[in-house]
């Protein structure tokens, strides 16, 4: 069995090692928990499907009411995830993520606003809080009679989350905190902060270090709503600190331990937003399906369309496939897995890809429809495209995805680095070493290695299944490239790390989309499985094309010559050539 505190599946997929155990059988929530679930999902239901209207009420005003806030409150939407002796649900990542999939398919305003509480807005306490502080604050968040705020983002600190300039100083048995916090989700209504500060500066700098800030302590002011392009209903603004004391007893984790918090709370809380990027995939299935049935032309439905079939069948594999990665990440974190963010970035990353190109083609499919506010597709496209921005931008975790995976690598081939004087000191020591790491190499390239194989998966998904290793091959061979052309220019190289990221993405999807079918196939039979089993089909024949176009570009591209002309366009900013 796999080292749960050491082992990630991705990471080690990148030395050509398949560690099948952590990702087979697929996780599946127990009896009890699925009744549980099925009781959130109707008190949802009835909560917020007769709020339709108010839902496109409430974006053209940008603003949700605060009755229905404590609407939300009184259903217990704030205590999903708090454990149940402070009064919460006690809901593991997996069922906390599905419960976040039934808001989703209703309103992603709503969504964000209970998601940026458990997910991350209260989620550093749940982590790193000591008992003295969740016997103080977890009562109230469970209630929402206090909500939660995430506090890091600033003013040219936003991915690059290093570079704030709010300060705290210590002084006696408190913290002076300054600084100013921007686009922060639940501001206008949160009277809990998770607050991310400069401390122990040392030659101009500092080391970043949690505090827990309330709304009532003097120096907290809160900026007006931001007028936004979605999730216009949800509230978004500034949070400002002048000089506010902040006790001892409210620091989060270790003094300069804060960037390591910050991590660990947008890691653990990415099953969030998957779990409502898949809810808003299938409400977006619902509506294309419905339109696609009742909308004629030349006297026949447009679903009668290999266009229009084509739109929703990929639909369907992006939605199925995003949830086998979603339930994946938050079954690792339920199992005790530690590494798990190189997985948990992948599942934001194609989640959220996935639910833009759906809202994209189903606002298609909707046709003229699609573009009037009447319908829902235009707002949910709007909704939809924050996305990829925050909690990481997409681009910032495709590099984050790849380099992780080439530090270990990097890592390895350093350590063949120094075992070589043993060559010269030690031949006989020295030939042994090199025999490993020749073997290892041989087995990436020929498949022979046991570990770069999976065990006993039913014959019916047998060629997917090797597909994946012999890609998995490709991929160490390709890490292995491209640390040794670029070396330590690799941070540089982003080019090649994207393709590198890209090909660990559909890797990944891939391992749990088999996984997710094996255990219907087990559960069901063939026939039951059947149209997973396309999904399946469809989704491998599409990665090995991506795959191996990235592959190949690694070393055959147009980079600098796209460089050139972005550095043509940075000089002159504009583009340079017209027809008059």
């Amino acid at each position: 069995m796999p080292d749960k505190e050491t082992t990630s599946f991705m990471r080690s997929l990148c030395m050509g090692q398949i560690e099948q155990d952590v990702l087979f059988p697929f996780p599946a929530l127990t009896a009890d928990q699925k009744a549980t679930l099925h009781e959130i999902a109707g008190a949802i239901e009835d909560l917020l499907g007769p709020r339709a209207e108010d839902f496109a009420i409430w974006d053209v005003a940008g603003e949700m009411p605060a009755d229905f806030i404590e609407e939300l409150s009184q259903f217990g939407l704030f205590g999903l995830i708090i454990p149940e002796a402070y009064g919460g649900m006690g809901l593991g990542n997996m069922a906390y993520s599905r419960t976040l999939q039934e808001v989703g398919r209703h309103d992603a305003s709503v969504a964000v606003t209970i998601g940026a509480h458990s997910s991350i807005g209260m989620r550093g306490l749940l982590l790193f809080g000591t008992e003295e502080q969740k016997q103080r604050f977890m009562p109230g968040l469970a209630t929402g009679e206090k909500i939660a705020a995430f506090c890091l983002t600033e003013s040219g600190a936003g991915s690059d989350a290093a570079a704030i300039k709010t300060t705290a100083v210590k002084q006696g048995d408190h913290w002076l905190l300054n600084g100013n916090k921007l686009w922060i989700t639940n501001g206008g209504i949160a009277n809990f902060f998770t607050v991310f500060a400069r401390t122990a500066p040392d030659n101009g700098h500092g080391k970043m270090t949690a505090f827990i800030v309330t709304g009532d302590m003097e120096g907290v002011s809160i900026g007006p709503h931001e007028d936004k392009m979605g999730l216009r209903a949800s509230s978004t603004t500034t949070v400002s600190f002048d000089d506010v004391k902040v006790p001892e007893k409210n620091l989060l984790g270790e003094p300069g331990k804060g960037f390591k918090v910050a991590m660990q709370i947008l890691n653990s809380g990415r099953t969030g937003l998957g779990g409502g990027s898949v809810g808003g995939m299938k409400r977006l299935i619902e509506l294309a399906t419905r339109q696609a049935n009742e909308r004629k032309t030349f006297g026949e439905p447009i679903s009668s369309y290999g266009l229009i079939k084509e739109k929703v069948g990929q639909m369907i594999v992006e939605c199925y496939t995003s949830e086998a990665v979603v339930t994946m990440v938050g079954g690792l974190i339920d199992a005790g897995y530690q590494e798990y963010a190189v997985e948990a970035a992948i599942s934001k990353v194609y989640a959220s890809e996935c639910l833009w190109r759906t809202a994209d083609e189903a606002l298609q499919i909707a046709g003229g429809n699609g573009f009037m506010r009447e319908y829902p597709y235009e707002r949910i496209v709007r909704d939809s495209r924050i996305n990829r921005i925050f909690e990481g931008t997409n681009e910032i975790l495709r590099l984050f995805i790849a380099l992780s995976a080439m530090n270990d690598v990097a890592c390895q081939l350093r350590e063949l680095a120094a075992l070589m004087k043993d060559v010269f000191n030690d031949p006989i020591k020295g030939f042994g070493v090199l025999s490993d790491y020749g073997r290892k190499h041989a087995m990436l390239r020929t498949g022979l290695g046991g570990a770069s194989k999976l065990q006993n998966l039913h014959e019916a998904i047998q060629p997917q299944a090797e597909i994946f290793e012999t890609e998995t091959r490709y991929l160490a061979r390709a890490t292995d490239r491209i640390l040794r052309k670029h070396g330590k220019n690799i941070i540089g190289k982003q080019f090649a790390i994207k393709r590198l990221a890209e090909i660990m993405i559909d890797l990944f999807v891939l391992a749990s989309t088999l996984s997710r079918v094996q255990t219907s196939i087990e559960a069901s039979g063939v026939e039951a499985a059947s149209r997973e089993i396309d999904i399946l089909r469809v989704f491998t024949r599409d990665a090995r094309v991506r795959i191996k176009r990235n592959f190949r570009r690694i070393d055959n591209n147009d980079d600098e010559l796209l460089k050139a002309l972005a550095d043509d366009a940075f000089a002159a900013e504009r583009f340079r050539w017209d027809t008059i």
